[in-house]
């Protein structure tokens, strides 16, 4: 194989962007695109500098029984995202999805089972793991610059007004699926650079957020703001925010994040006057001292530059590609992105039942081989 035929499902923003960095990474080639919604194929089409033979479709089956896809691209947001991941990996396809992976532990199951009895590639397309301060606060981590990690924080307040929240129809409009999905669901943004930070793993999650509907948006269902209390396998705590209705006041409010320990700190900027900080209890610092971190890499090769999220979307899929072509292993594998998915899910658990929950591991073990169902399933 020197190229991976790839259908790109779901034609949002986001899939036209994909399609774009598709089209200019080696190793990729579009072959078809797929939305129910017949309108959103031609400007999908259109998007492509070469469209010759590529084909059109508002049927997932199609695609699904199509022998020269080799892969999809997963860029829907919708409730059944899990289960269109799964079969498409059932079908004999490699998977690339976009953020939150899975909706509901079943799909997260059947996402792992599928992977590993199908052999296929199943990435989550989570790029903000590739941020350059991100590999930066993990060696200091690894290092224990900062002692022993006790406490971190991560906040996605994504404030998107009621753009996203409604699609226009033929009799008017009507709401989108983020604006019935629990906010804490968009939690992989937040929880994989932190776990990569930490190499750890979620075990246990408990949860809390405002009613609904949204108090900054009363047409919107979705509360403003849910909040996840964690503790993880290496006994550090993890406070966790997402909100899309919450107004922020600059735009860099999106992602903010902390990492504490018994000899130190790290955290990132509050707004866009700031700079990152660091603290050291050992080094004769009297207070956290500002650093040139920045989402942006500074080892990032050309054809990285400009691919958006601060460089890192080129990453996510270069990352799949080597991994399908078998030139290098996922470093974020099915296992790594449902211990992002899963506490999310269940902390919207915990908001509408008031319970602490423990987070399965989903990795074969002695009580589940490669591919077997879990007992509980």
């Amino acid at each position: 194989m020197d190229e991976i035929r790839i259908a790109v499902v779901g034609l949002g923003h986001r899939a036209l962007h994909w399609i774009r960095l598709l089209e200019r990474l080696d190793g990729y080639r579009v072959v078809a695109v797929c939305d129910p919604i017949e309108r959103l194929l031609e400007p999908a089409l259109a998007a492509l500098k070469n469209r010759d033979g590529v084909r059109r479709t508002t049927q997932y089956a199609e695609i699904l029984a199509d022998d020269t896809v080799d892969a999809v691209a997963l860029c829907v947001r919708c409730q059944e995202q899990g289960a269109l991941a799964a079969m498409a990996l059932e079908a004999g396809k490699h998977v690339n999805s976009e953020v939150p992976a899975a909706h509901t532990l079943e799909d997260c199951w059947r996402i792992v089972l599928a992977t590993e009895r199908s052999g296929c590639i199943y990435q989550l397309a989570e790029q903000t793991r590739y941020w350059g301060f991100v590999d930066a606060w993990r060696q200091i981590v690894a290092e224990g610059q900062i002692g022993r990690v006790t406490f971190c924080e991560g906040q996605y307040i994504g404030y998107y007004g009621t753009r996203l929240f409604f699609r226009k129809t033929e009799n008017g409009s009507e709401p989108t699926w983020l604006a019935q999905m629990p906010p804490i669901h968009y939690l992989p943004h937040e929880l994989s650079p932190m776990l990569k930070v930490l190499d750890d793993r979620v075990i246990e999650v408990t949860a809390m957020g405002t009613g609904s509907p949204s108090y900054a948006h009363p047409e919107i269902e979705a509360p403003d703001i849910q909040v996840a209390l964690m503790k993880t396998e290496k006994d550090a705590v993890l406070r966790m925010a997402a909100g899309f209705t919450q107004p922020v006041s600059h735009a860099r409010g999106h992602h903010w994040y902390q990492v504490m320990g018994t000899g130190g700190s790290v955290e990132w900027s509050r707004s866009g006057r700031e700079r990152p900080k660091m603290w050291r209890a050992g080094a004769q610092m009297h207070d956290m001292a500002e650093m040139d971190w920045r989402f942006e890499r500074n080892d990032a090769p050309a054809e990285a530059r400009a691919s958006g999220h601060g460089d890192a979307d080129y990453y996510v899929h270069a990352a799949f590609r080597d991994a399908v072509f078998g030139h290098k292993e996922l470093s974020f594998d099915v296992y790594a992105a449902m211990d992002t998915a899963a506490p999310a899910i269940l902390a919207a658990d915990s908001i509408e039942t008031g319970t602490h929950l423990r987070v399965p591991d989903f990795r074969p073990s002695a009580h589940r081989a490669l591919g077997q169902s879990p007992a509980n399933e």
